[in-house]
């Protein structure tokens, strides 16, 4: 009865299994595709502030883009009764 119950379990799951070890050669070759790029920076025009290409940064409290403001940083004003 164990045996039959035993054998339905591995028939419902599965699993895949290398027939073979892998060499560490054929491994690292599989890797060598997932590299770690250096990111590439432009020079903001207006502020001389390096960021990244097609990115919005904060210079001083506003926010550029394409030499540009696009948003500036509200001040917090605290009010007293």
């Amino acid at each position: 009865m164990m045996n039959l119950i035993a054998h339905q379990l591995k028939k419902l799951f599965k699993m895949a299994h290398p027939k073979r070890r892998q060499s560490s050669t054929r491994r690292d070759k599989r890797r060598t595709h997932y590299k770690a790029v250096v990111p590439q920076l432009a020079k903001d025009a207006a502020t001389g502030e390096l960021h990244l290409y097609h990115r919005a940064h904060w210079h001083e409290g506003k926010l550029y883009y394409r030499g540009k403001v696009v948003l500036e940083k509200e001040v917090a004003t605290t009010e007293e009764n």
